[in-house]
């Protein structure tokens, strides 16, 4: 298939494109840049081995969509792009709507307007609000920040497409939190700022960027104290859109929705600890204050995805660890602005 990936020259749409490629899939990509470099772009080509078309604009841009859309044949689509910093969106609320919605309006009636209706959709394990333990799709969606009821409306908005559109074949893919790189060590996650994630950070630490790793609270009802959350090797994830992108060519039902995530919560100190087996040497820590809102234990139940994609994630902690140091160390200060950085 000739398939759009919005949000490819992202952290997760990245690696997502390499694999599709591999796959045998054409791949175009669209994206403002916004939270990634045009740098990605040349190394995903590198890595492919293909020319990758890329359209630099903002979705929310209803004439640019417009006329992508008519310009180009598109078989499918991956919607990645987006706002995605919890914080920020408690701060930003209009913009997170407007973005994250706009976009995905946008998006969706050029599709409907040329005929495309295969749509993977990328949400967030955070429309499981705090109710996050052994979640499965068929619990209630809620949302604790702006940019969790993004998600929360952006699903809503798709079942009712979806409704209306019979023929539409979408997937909602609900994951947790990725990490790791791919394993050539030339594309990996590149956080604008201070990581708002616990492995990019730890990985900062070890590559002197940053002096310590704050943790949040040891005195949780965890196995030792800490928060326990579901980590997901981002190609994992890549395979798991691809096993969804696969499945809509097959299904009769409108909309699917699966959980894509190990099935098991691993805590900070056990992800610090395997990160201090990748570097060789122990990483600086203290423990801090909770930080609000966080919750004690956080981690999917992937069975369904597991039965009806067959796909399964297979990489451990250390694998993550190993995969986003070998990145780290070869890219320290992330991306460079300019192929002559």
């Amino acid at each position: 298939m000739r398939v759009l990936v919005s949000g490819g020259a992202g952290y997760i749409g990245s690696h997502t494109v390499v694999q599709l490629v591999a796959a045998g899939h054409e791949v175009l990509i669209v994206d403002n840049f916004g939270n990634s470099k045009p740098t990605v772009v040349n190394r995903l080509e590198a890595l492919t081995g293909t020319h990758l078309p890329v359209h630099a604009f903002d979705l929310t841009d209803v004439d640019k969509t417009e006329h992508l859309f008519a310009h180009e044949h598109i078989d499918a689509v991956i919607h990645f792009a987006g706002l995605k910093a919890v914080g920020e969106s408690v701060e930003k609320p209009l913009e997170y709507y407007e973005n994250n919605l706009g976009s995905t309006f946008s998006l969706v009636r050029a599709m409907r307007r040329h005929g495309v209706e295969k749509l993977v959709f990328s949400s967030s394990a955070t429309v499981y609000g705090t109710e996050q333990e052994a979640a499965t799709e068929d619990r209630r969606t809620f949302a604790t920040n702006p940019y969790g009821w993004t998600k929360v409306m952006q699903e809503q908005i798709l079942r009712d497409v979806a409704g209306a559109h019979p023929s539409m074949r979408i997937a909602l893919l609900r994951y947790f939190n990725p990490v790791g790189a791919h394993v050539s060590g030339t594309i990996g996650e590149d956080p604008q700022g201070i990581p708002n994630n616990l492995v990019p950070f730890i990985a900062q630490v070890a590559v002197g960027r940053r002096p310590v790793l704050e943790v949040f609270g040891d005195d949780y009802p965890t196995r030792d104290g800490t928060c326990e959350r579901d980590y997901i090797h981002v190609e994992d994830l890549a395979a798991g859109h691809l096993a969804a992108l696969t499945r809509l060519a097959s299904t009769d039902d409108p909309i699917s929705t699966w959980n894509l995530g190990t099935g098991q919560g691993t805590s900070v100190l056990e992800m610090l600890h395997a990160f201090e087996r990748a570097v060789g040497r122990e990483l600086p820590h203290r423990v801090v204050a909770r930080r609000p809102g966080d919750v004690a234990v956080s981690y999917a139940d992937p069975a369904k995805a597991n039965r009806e994609l067959g796909w399964k994630a297979t990489r451990t902690i250390d694998d993550m660890c190993v995969d986003t140091w070998r990145w780290q160390q070869a890219n320290p200060h992330g991306y460079p602005d300019s192929d002559f950085a």
